[in-house]
């Protein structure tokens, strides 16, 4: 597309093709160049001078007759333009392109770039009425003398970019005309005829302004904002005389003229430019001689477009990217929907908080160091009550660099969308832990209070476990150690297999405190809890073919496995499924776009906050009581720094999956919620978290709380004050009920000790996932 691009650009001075015959070196060439030009004169005066009753012979009747044919109509559609994306207070993300092109009006242009372009291209631009047959007929003589010269007016030139840039811009590129080329004397007649047509359609200033935004200058600039910020690093308002007469001069060749490359062929062209300006009494001669004494030098800035080069937040830059193009309304084919984005002018207004943005970054960036290693750590927040997405961050950069982990794919959203489109996302980690807090929203959804003692000793849950569940899909998994292959589930510290409440399971991520709670309640209740709150899997699930079945698959919660966090799950997800019980029960799909507008200043479809009563109030508020405790008391009060109730109100959940490679702690306050992940992001994520050294810090083995958590208070401590930070209302208290009489019991004010780490079981047996699953699914056993 570039390659038609820039042949559509200027299309009147291009070198020319010699043809034997017709090369104007030879005397035959002079003359049937000079019999070929007055042909066209005696058409054009045929048609537009003399009325078709007062002309005899067959000849002018014929002229006439064929120059009526032609069309006198001309589709003036905007050119090209640059779709912008925008944060969410305006300032600029990323530009994104097919030609870099800025549209400006005339008034914020340079008088000289005005007076220079019209001095050399077109002296008596004001005088003719779209064709200038004085030129023509200069060019005519001075072709006839062999030297060959142009006669196409602003008009022509402004038609014939029109023309191409229509071709280019509808997939036709081949079919671009140029002068020397393909042009041929019908094409150049048409040409002139719309030329003719045009001015009376637009004033001068109006074709004035359209040429100089439509032209080619670069490969990399199109029009005149576009080339005086790529040469110049200014604006076409403040370009210099020097600086327009070169820009002017470079339309006639932007190769041979260029003066980065060709620098001595730019002064040359350049002097002419202003040796024309003097001589039209556009400039003084003082003027002139100034300029002319002026070096050829530039000051380029390089035109960087797309998401690669954004100015903050690449892969949130190209998850915007993908809503857009995945979205039938601008356009019914993605060819459609990328000619509109890329070429449309769009101006697209999204949720990022660029101050959010930058914390999130700086805490990603920081957790893993120089990282030779590839460990991957991520931030993603939304905004509880409406899914606006704040932030989203990842420690890698997008184009490769020396020293640093590049990615293109982005950590924190699924593969695909719910239409099976692609989203350009790695689908997410396995969340371990951080799924507990939904059966434990079941557990209160049934009426129980979260004081109640529970049975966390018990180990084994085999084949014939009675659960219930009023779901249609079986249960699936057990644990069993007189299975061959199977074991018993497990916790990291032998300490923690006794009697204990629901609350204090969930506050010290008790494993076997989460299976005794999901004994007691409806598994089917947890999944509803886990649909509701827009839980799915990250990955798609396919056929034997390869064929896409389900692209965000149910994460099913009749899958023992999953109840602490066996299913690949985007980051992104969990923010919003937390942010659920932030919003007392409100689920919001996440948005990250507002408003797009095209270059008109008209609404385009974007997103709307997209809301649901997911969860009762009161279960959202019992959660957020209990996770509140998870930072005040438990597994979460091992994180340093320390973020609590000392603090702001917030709650939280640390989760670590069964190989310690991936690591979370996923937390909210009343204004925002977010998702820490720290581990593996390559492959199928198999690497072990242990043994490891990260940022100079070496670990026996990986738990939440030790990087993903620092990074989650870090960043929280930062931000969240911005967004609020009231307190949660209390829960009812039949859910918070009175403590029940406990048996060797640690009191639920006592302070965790970090977990020691077991080995990694082996995984069950029969079918499905079952237990802990395939070797790299589940939870740690333990506490985490």
């Amino acid at each position: 597309m570039t390659e038609s691009l820039a042949r559509a650009g200027k299309l009147e001075n291009m070198v020319t093709r010699k043809n034997p015959i017709f090369d104007t070196a030879t005397t035959l060439g002079k003359i049937l160049g000079f019999l070929g030009v007055s042909a066209i004169c005696g058409v054009l005066v045929a048609g537009l001078l003399v009325p078709a009753a007062a002309v005899s012979g067959s000849a002018a009747s014929g002229s006439i007759q064929f120059f009526d044919t032609l069309p006198a109509e001309l589709q003036v559609d905007p050119p090209s333009q640059n779709t912008t994306i925008l944060a969410k207070d305006g300032t600029p993300i990323a530009s994104i392109y097919a030609e870099n092109r800025t549209k400006v009006p005339l008034d914020a242009m340079s008088p000289f770039i005005k007076d220079a372009v019209i001095s050399i291209e077109d002296s008596r631009f004001y005088e003719h009425g779209g064709i200038d047959t004085t030129g023509i007929m200069r060019a005519l003589v001075s072709t006839a003398r062999g030297n060959k010269q142009g006669a196409s007016t602003i008009t022509q030139q402004y038609v014939n970019n029109v023309i191409n840039e229509s071709l280019v811009a509808s997939g036709k590129g081949d079919d671009v005309l140029l002068n020397g080329v393909n042009k041929g004397v019908g094409d150049k007649l048409r040409e002139m005829k719309l030329a003719i047509a045009l001015e009376k359609k637009f004033s001068k200033e109006q074709i004035l302004e359209g040429y100089l935004n439509i032209v080619f200058f670069n490969r990399d600039a199109y029009g005149i904002e576009a080339a005086s910020k790529f040469f110049f690093s200014t604006t076409a308002k403040d370009l210099t005389l020097p600086q327009a007469a070169l820009l002017a001069g470079l339309v006639n060749s932007p190769s041979a003229f260029d003066p980065i490359t060709n620098p001595d062929n730019s002064k040359v062209r350049r002097d002419l430019v202003l040796n024309a300006m003097l001589a039209q009494k556009k400039i003084t001669q003082a003027q002139h001689d100034e300029a002319v004494a002026t070096p050829v030098t530039t000051k380029v800035t390089p035109a960087r477009q797309g998401c690669a080069y954004a100015s903050m937040a690449p892969y949130f830059c190209d998850y915007v990217l993908h809503l857009l193009l995945n979205n039938p309304a601008y356009g019914d084919t993605q060819e459609d929907r990328e000619k509109r984005v890329m070429r449309g002018g769009l101006t697209i207004q999204t949720t990022l908080d660029p101050t959010a943005q930058n914390v999130a970054q700086q805490q990603v960036d920081a957790t893993a160091g120089a990282n030779p290693d590839k460990w991957g750590a991520s931030i993603v927040s939304v905004q509880p009550g409406t899914g606006q997405i704040v932030s989203m961050a990842q420690n890698t950069v997008w184009l490769p660099q020396e020293g640093k982990f590049d990615q293109t794919q982005n950590f924190n959203v699924d593969v695909l969308d719910a239409n099976g489109n692609d989203l350009n996302g790695i689908g997410g980690f396995q969340p371990g832990s951080t799924m507990k807090p939904f059966t434990f929203a079941q557990w209160l959804n049934e009426g129980k209070s979260m004081e109640t003692t529970i049975n966390a000793s018990r180990r084994n849950y085999p084949q014939n476990f009675p659960w219930k569940n009023t779901c249609p899909t079986p249960v699936d998994g057990f644990y069993d150690r007189n299975v061959p292959g199977s074991f018993d589930l497990q916790n990291s510290d032998e300490g923690y297999y006794r009697n204990m409440t629901v609350l204090y399971g969930l506050m010290n991520s008790i494993n076997t405190a989460t299976f005794a709670s999901a004994s007691q309640v409806d598994l089917c209740g947890i999944q509803g809890i886990v649909d509701a709150t827009g839980i799915h899997g990250g990955l798609p699930t396919r056929d034997g073919t390869g064929k896409v079945t389900d692209p965000n698959p149910q994460v099913p919660m009749t899958r023992l496995s999953n109840l602490i966090g066996a299913t690949q799950t985007a980051p992104l997800t969990m923010a919003a499924a937390f942010a659920t019980f932030a919003a007392d029960g409100k689920y919001c799909a996440p948005i990250a776009i507002t408003s797009v507008k095209d270059q008109s200043g008209a609404d385009l479809p974007a997103q709307s906050s997209s809301c649901k009563d997911a969860v009762k109030p009161e279960v959202a508020r019992g959660v957020a009581y209990a996770m509140g405790k998870v930072l005040d008391q438990g597994s979460g009060s091992l994180i340093r720094p320390a973020l609590n109730s000392k603090n702001f109100p917030v709650a939280a959940k640390t989760g670590t999956n069964d190989t310690n490679g991936s690591t979370w702690v996923v937390g909210y306050t009343t204004g925002l919620a977010t998702a820490s992940w720290f581990g593996d992001p390559l492959g199928n994520q198999s690497r072990y978290g242990r043994n490891l050294t990260v940022n100079g810090k070496f670990y026996d083995f990986v738990d939440g709380y030790m990087i993903a958590g620092p990074q989650f208070t870090n960043y929280m401590l930062a931000v969240a004050p911005a967004y609020g930070t009231n307190p949660f209302q209390q829960p009812p208290s039949n859910l918070l009920g009175a403590p029940t009489p406990q048996r060797n019991n640690t009191p639920s004010n006592t302070t965790p000790s970090a977990p020691k780490q077991t080995p990694n079981p082996a995984p069950s047996t029969g079918t499905g996932n079952n237990g802990n699953g395939n070797g790299n699914s589940g939870d740690a056993p333990g506490k985490d």
